[in-house]
């Protein structure tokens, strides 16, 4: 993880952050709730600014915030002893509102997020991006290790073959297969087939990978043999490959796409001898191996298309349509997390999200200012969602939480119990920490596998 990654990934998940609390600060000023602090992340302020009657603070560590109204601290078993006793709360505060307006203050964080993304992708669209994906075009799995039989395989499914269309929905790029797929786990697909010029039905059954939730068959895309993009100072660009050079052979292997240069890898050669074609003529190189190898430093061509520049309300229309579409998702993939799978990989924390959110910004940024502006546009508009969806949850404490206890209360026409209220908020407490701990334990085992290998099995 580098300085960069951990800069970029604190400023975008800040952003997320700022928007929600924005939201549930503009929603208690509307209802006439009075916010005494707003503040974007935790702990001693290291700078604060005292307007009307907020202070606005900027805390030591920035991975949240938080926004304080008056009286919100004393929603205790005291505050609902003195409402059953019809004892009103100083006018201003949490409680002295009505159930409705504590309810708008509590949708108006995840509606803000929800918002944001709406935003960021209208804006996507409207000015226009680059997108690098691959074609429909698949390579089996079971190429690499054929010990596993995949749902691909009992498909019916070749190298070569092209999916076209999945359950009615047309199929161009291997993005939209991904995606079909990794929703629908231990569901029959209707797929079309290309193979040779003909058309074929198929069905297919995604097994669940318990590691992330997500539904596969068991593909790779198919890339032609064509360097794309090389990264300086790496043994490929040592080795004098350059863009545009189409690689025959590995080792005297025949190599016609990317998943056969990944079979000639794992004899793990002391030297590979590439045997590649420039601009028409034949050329061969080398390279040594050594027990720090872990990467050429080369990507494989990708098809390239760039969106078309949207009007305004045709990328409002766009972005509400695709906030739309992740949120199916989210939703989908919480669903998911109760089908059995290793929740300490599926399940990411603040660290790991911060660390993914630069990793994508700096590998975005280093195939061009426009496709990284869109990498972390990107991302940022999923987590928005993302904390949407997860604030909306009917726990105890989440936003989702507390609008259920004002329903309630709402339906009762007086205040609940303080015992009952007790008990929700001290669930609640527990369940919230129980889960930073998991997503902190789960977060501490990513980065064991990504930088130290050896530590995990």
């Amino acid at each position: 993880m580098t300085f960069l990654n951990i800069i970029l990934g604190l400023l975008g998940l800040g952003i997320v952050v700022f928007f929600h609390e924005l939201g549930h600060f503009l929603a208690a000023r509307l209802v006439g709730i009075n916010v005494e602090a707003f503040s974007i992340g935790w702990g001693m302020p290291i700078l604060k600014k005292k307007v009307g009657l907020t202070e606005y603070r900027l805390g030591l560590f920035p991975l949240g915030g938080y926004c304080k109204m008056q009286g919100d601290s004393d929603y205790n078993n005291e505050a609902y002893v003195n409402l059953e006793n019809g004892i009103v709360p100083e006018k201003g505060s949490y409680l002295a509102a009505k159930p409705a307006a504590r309810i708008l203050v509590c949708i108006g964080g995840p509606l803000f997020n929800l918002l944001f993304a709406i935003v960021l992708l209208s804006f996507l669209w409207g000015i226009g991006f680059e997108i690098n994906t691959r074609g429909n075009k698949i390579v089996l799995a079971s190429e690499v290790d054929s010990s596993q039989v995949n749902p691909a395989d009992i498909a019916g499914l070749k190298t070569g073959d092209r999916i076209v269309e999945i359950e009615g929905k047309k199929i161009t790029y291997f993005h939209e297969l991904q995606e079909s797929i990794a929703l629908n786990p231990n569901k029959q697909l209707g797929l079309l087939v290309e193979r040779g010029g003909r058309i074929y039905s198929m069905n297919v059954t995604p097994s669940l990978d318990k590691s992330t939730g997500a539904g596969k068959i068991g593909i790779f895309s198919w890339a032609d043999p064509v360097i794309g993009t090389i990264l300086d100072e790496s043994p490929a660009f040592h080795a004098g490959i350059k863009p545009g050079d189409v690689i025959k052979s590995v080792n005297g292997h025949t190599i016609t796409n990317n998943v056969d240069f990944m079979k000639a890898m794992l004899e793990e050669p002391q030297e590979v001898i590439i045997d590649f074609y420039r601009s028409g003529s034949q050329m061969q190189t080398n390279i040594l191996i050594d027990e720090d190898f872990k990467d050429f430093g080369f990507s494989w061509e990708a098809i390239r298309y760039r969106t078309p520049n949207l009007s305004v309300p045709a990328a409002i229309a766009k972005g509400i349509k695709e906030s739309y579409r992740t949120l199916k998702v989210t939703v989908t993939s919480l669903r998911l997390l109760f089908m059995g799978i290793d929740l300490t990989q599926a399940v990411s924390g603040p660290i790991r999200i911060t660390y993914m959110m630069g990793d994508t910004a700096t590998q975005g940024f280093s195939q061009g200012f426009g496709i990284g502006i869109r990498s972390i546009t990107n991302f940022i508009a999923l987590i928005s969602i993302a904390l949407c969806v997860m604030n909306m949850l009917p726990l105890p404490i989440l936003d989702g939480g507390m609008v259920i206890l004002f329903l309630v209360e709402i339906i009762r026409g007086k205040p609940l119990p303080p015992k009952v209220v007790a008990v929700f908020q001290t669930c609640g407490i527990v369940i919230i920490i129980g889960l930073m701990l998991f997503a902190l334990f789960g977060d501490i085992l990513f980065f064991a596998r990504q930088f130290g290998p050896e530590v995990i099995p």
